[in-house]
């Protein structure tokens, strides 16, 4: 049979039958300019020569540097530090203030907020899966808006604080779901990293109390339509992962063989969860040989689809700059060679 990236990407994480697993590569800025010389491509067409199945939209703010230009204040108000290559909140805008009524909240409704989704959504939904962008949709949002450590203090000190944060949060959010769903997206995508590489970074009652009820809000929408909902959460989740599922969960991302144990996953969760990634951006891409990253990309897919569906096989993070592009040609022909 013949499908599209679409139809595949949908059938996969469904646990029907495909014709091939689907893959995605995502990667930095930096790394897009690296790959798009390398395989001599243009980067906005690199998406497509890499293979990817799906398109995550976003929000057309374009973001607002700072005068020296090292900090990019982003729609909500954080400013992330522009000479990181991965996400650092330089500026936390509530972290001296507590007073959400007088905090400039962005507009969810704005009528020229999602234009560009929208026309991506119309170019190239009938062939790629695309899904609304929910990086720091909850948690990770609070703390950035707040700061890490005041609103750790928050949690454990200011109930009432806490939930009325995460309340403002979630209206506004819900706001651009329905919004993205009437545009024709085909699932959910989210990201709030609950997890260090050890073990949750709150406890579990914590995390059930503040965030459970109302990631469930979220996903709301997608639940009752019946449309797959993708999470990136970072870190040791395990002692979470059947809250997540219970509440709509159906795609885990990025399933990193040194945090999750994969046959852990596929022995508590067959048929419950779909994954989404695999392969190590901590260990075999930046340091493996070419013939290692193959072996990663392989063993991911024997262990996470043995029935050869229920996967979208994808390196487990964001691809930086530190990865040689020998082995990210090895994952390429590793991935060419699953169909």
């Amino acid at each position: 049979m013949s499908l599209t990236r679409k139809e595949r990407m949908k059938l996969a994480v469904t646990h029907q039958p495909v014709d091939r697993i689907p893959t995605q590569i995502n990667y930095t800025p930096g790394m897009g300019q690296i790959m798009a010389e390398y395989f001599n491509v243009a980067v906005d067409e690199l998406p497509a020569f890499l293979g990817n199945h799906m398109i995550r939209v976003d929000t057309d703010y374009p973001g607002v540097l700072s005068e020296d230009g090292k900090v990019k204040f982003d729609w909500w108000g954080v400013g992330f530090d522009t000479q990181e290559e991965g996400y650092f909140a330089a500026v936390s805008p509530l972290a001296e203030n507590n007073d959400l009524d007088s905090y400039p909240w962005p507009d969810p409704n704005d009528s020229n907020l999602l234009l560009g989704a929208e026309k991506i959504i119309k170019e190239k939904g009938d062939e790629y899966f695309i899904t609304p962008n929910f990086g720091f949709v909850l948690f990770e949002r609070a703390w950035t808006l707040r700061g890490f450590e005041q609103f750790f203090l928050d949690m454990a000190t200011d109930p009432v604080f806490t939930g009325e944060l995460f309340d403002r949060i979630v209206d506004i959010q819900l706001t651009l779901i329905n919004r993205y769903i009437d545009l024709g997206v085909a699932g959910g995508y989210f990201g709030d990293d609950y997890g260090a590489q050890k073990n949750l970074l709150f406890s579990p009652r914590m995390w059930r109390k503040y965030i459970k009820p109302r990631l469930a809000k979220l996903f709301a929408p997608f639940v009752e339509r019946g449309m797959p909902i993708l999470m990136h959460s970072d870190g040791q989740i395990q002692k979470i992962l059947p809250d997540l599922v219970e509440i709509g969960l159906t795609t885990l991302n990025p399933v990193q063989p040194e945090v999750l144990d994969h046959n852990w996953l596929v022995e508590n969760f067959e048929g419950k969860l779909a994954f989404y990634g695999g392969v190590s951006t901590q260990t075999s891409l930046p340091y493996g040989t070419p013939a290692e990253v193959k072996t990663a990309v392989s063993d991911a897919i024997k262990v996470l689809a043995p029935n050869n569906t229920g996967m979208l096989v994808a390196p487990s993070h964001r691809m930086m700059s530190d990865i040689p592009m020998e082995n990210v040609a090895a994952m390429l022909e590793a991935f060419k060679e699953l169909g």
